[in-house]
Order: structure tokens, then sequence, then C-alpha cells
């Protein structure tokens, strides 16, 4: 009765989980399935592979999202998840759950935060208020603050990269020049350097070290090392 009564008040039949640890996958995934009638659950473990999945016409209902993945790290998932996701609502699920992840999660357009230590009755209670058009956030957290014209400048900055830009921006601000990231994106410096350049078009900005800038403004300060910034 309990559970037919929770399907009654919730919209969501398809879910996508965005998390490279298959056993936190397959619980959470048990817990969707039989206690939030969720009937079917796909997964991905890279930021590409979900980006992937969307493009090719996937319409998840909720997608949930781990901000450290293989991939991608911080903010920059979720701005481009964002992008993609159409009208489904996006749960970041973390590990990190200290007032600044969530409130900059929220600011940045997810529409709920649950720790990843969460217990089955959180999950449902989140995936209750965020069916029903609400926000959820972890118990004794209260709504952020109204972002700051240049957080919510960098945002919008960022999302207008594209996937492949978004990756050599990351790298930029992990300290790698463009010989190195042409290396582990096994792609020609040539199309590094054009790359840049259009990153540069479109943040605003004249240098590498005022792209990293603007990306930090937008990232979690604790989850972007501190690089050797080099014009």
């Amino acid at each position: 009765m309990a559970q037919e009564k929770l399907q009654a008040e919730t919209a969501f039949r398809h879910a996508l989980v965005i998390d490279d640890h298959p056993l936190f996958c397959d619980a959470l995934g048990l817990t969707l399935r039989h206690f939030a009638g969720i009937e079917r659950i796909d997964t991905a473990d890279r930021l590409e592979a979900a980006l992937a999945r969307l493009g090719a016409g996937e319409k998840p209902d909720v997608i949930l999202l781990d901000l450290h993945l293989p991939d991608v790290s911080g903010l920059d998932g979720l701005v481009r998840l964002r992008r993609v996701a159409g009208s489904a609502p996006i749960v970041v699920v973390s590990s990190l759950a200290d007032r600044q992840v969530v409130s900059a999660a929220i600011r940045a357009g997810a529409r709920g935060f649950v720790p990843k230590h969460s217990d089955r009755e959180m999950f449902l209670t989140a995936f209750r208020i965020i069916a029903a058009g609400g926000l959820y956030l972890p118990e004794g957290m209260d709504l952020p603050d109204a972002p700051g014209r240049g957080y919510e400048d960098a945002l919008d900055r960022l999302a207008q990269l594209t996937p492949q830009q978004a990756t050599i921006l990351h790298r930029i601000c992990c300290g790698a020049m463009n010989k190195q990231i042409a290396y582990d994106l096994s792609i020609a410096e040539t199309t590094v350097k054009a790359h840049v350049t259009s990153i540069m078009r479109k943040l605003g900005v004249q240098t590498r070290t005022q792209a990293v800038l603007l990306a930090k403004e937008a990232s979690f300060g604790n989850m972007l090392p501190d690089p050797p910034l080099r014009q």
C-alpha cells in the first residue's frame, strides 16, 4: 500500500544514473525501482557516455549525477548536463555534502542534492518533493543566497562551450599545456590551439589565466587544484 501511494505521488518512470561506482549504482537502482516505482533505470559511468545517450534522443524523467566522475569534476559536468537535459530535473548525489558544495550545485541548476550516505527514506522524500516541482535540500540546509552577477555570468559563458571545449578547459585548469592536451585527447596540437582560441572568445577572456579564473568562479574551489598558471 505504501509503495502504491508513493508511485501515485511521483511521475518518474525512467531514471538515468551517472556514477562510476557499480555497487552504489546497483544499490540506488534497487531503491529507485522497488521503492520509488521507477520502472527503467539506465546508468552511465562517464559524463560523455551520458551526454551521448541524451544526444541520441534518450529522455529520462529524472537524472542523478555524481559530481566527481573520471572525465569531469565539480560543476563543469552539471553545467554541461543542464544544457541537454531538457525538462528532466537533475539531482546531485554526492559524498561531498558541505554547505558550500550544496549551495553551488543548486545555484548551478540542480533541483535537489542528496548525500550519498543518505538512507532510503531520504531518497524517497527527495523524489516526492522534486516530482511535485519542489527543490530538495539535505536536512538543516537553507536555500542558497541569490548568486552574484559574476557567478551567473560565468555559468552562462561556460554553457556556451562544446563538450570537447569544456574538456580542454578542464585540462587547462589542471595546468596542462596544448601539447599535453593534444596527447591526452589524441588530437592534433593545432586542433587544441583552435579550440583554445574559441574557448577564449566564448568566455570573453584574452589569456589562459583569465579562463582558469572564470572557470573557478563557477566551480568548487576544493575540487579544482591550483595549477601553475601559464600565459
